[in-house]
Parts: C-alpha cells; sequence; structure tokens
C-alpha cells in the first residue's frame, strides 16, 4: 500500500472477492486488529458494508469473510488475506493469496520481495499489485 491505510485498501479487494461469488480469510497480527478491520468492513462505505465475522461473532462456516489471528479456513475460502506481517502457510492449500503491506516499510518490503522471489522461484503464479496515486490498484511486476 502506498497512499490508503489497510482499512481503506482491504474492503475493496473483498468486494472484489465477493463480486467472483467466493469468500476471504483475512489473518491479522492481533485481536485488536481483528477487531479493527471489522469495523473498517461495517462502516467503509455509507452506501453499505461487507458481511463478515470474527470469533466475537460465531457462525464461523456462514461468513463469507472470517477474520482472525489464525491461519485458518472455517468458511471454505479460496482466498487468504494477510496482513500485519502475518508469516504466510503451505500456499498449496489456497487457491489464492494476497498479502497486504507498507510500501514504506523498508524491511516489511524487503521481506515480501524475498518471499514474492522465493513463490515465483517454486513455480508459484504470482503478481504484485501496486496503488496508483488515486489508491486503484496497477499490476507492477
Amino acid at each position: 500500500m502506498t497512499t490508503t491505510s489497510l482499512e481503506q485498501a482491504l474492503p475493496r479487494v473483498l468486494e472484489k472477492v465477493l463480486a467472483l461469488g467466493d469468500r476471504a480469510v483475512v489473518v491479522a497480527g492481533s485481536a485488536e486488529r481483528v477487531e479493527t478491520l471489522a469495523s473498517a468492513l461495517w462502516t467503509y462505505d455509507d452506501r453499505g458494508f461487507l458481511p463478515h465475522g470474527t470469533a466475537k461473532d460465531g457462525a464461523a462456516a456462514d461468513q463469507p469473510i472470517w477474520i482472525t489471528t489464525e491461519v485458518e479456513n472455517p468458511n471454505g475460502a479460496r482466498m487468504l488475506v494477510l496482513v500485519d506481517g502475518v508469516a504466510p502457510p503451505d500456499l498449496s492449500v489456497w487457491p489464492s493469496l494476497c498479502v497486504f503491506f507498507d510500501d514504506a516499510d523498508e524491511a516489511r518490503l524487503a521481506a515480501t520481495r524475498a518471499v514474492w522471489k522465493a513463490w515465483k522461484a517454486e513455480g508459484h503464479a504470482v503478481k504484485y499489485f501496486r496503488q496508483g496515486e488515486r489508491g486503484n490498484w496497477q499490476l507492477a511486476g
């Protein structure tokens, strides 16, 4: 992310996941962050919200978007979204993986680049998107 916060960027990506008829699991670095992201999905757009749940809500299997601190798949999701530097799991388990990171954090950028290169070397189909000046996503690599 280069121009918006995670709370602004994440809902737009999750909208696309749901529009494709898929489900997502979002893995955050702390319980506090889970609650912050859950709140953001309720309030990011005054015209609507994204249906989601957390452990506090329960009924994980019924939630199109599940926000958690654990790499798990209780809702049959095809998209795993990692934030806050959460380490990626075994990629063979997930059809799609999205890693959000702050481009201004040099350490996080270097770590993400290293993982991206390793995935590419392993033969995974990887793409790198960068935010444009208006927050739109552009394929960068």
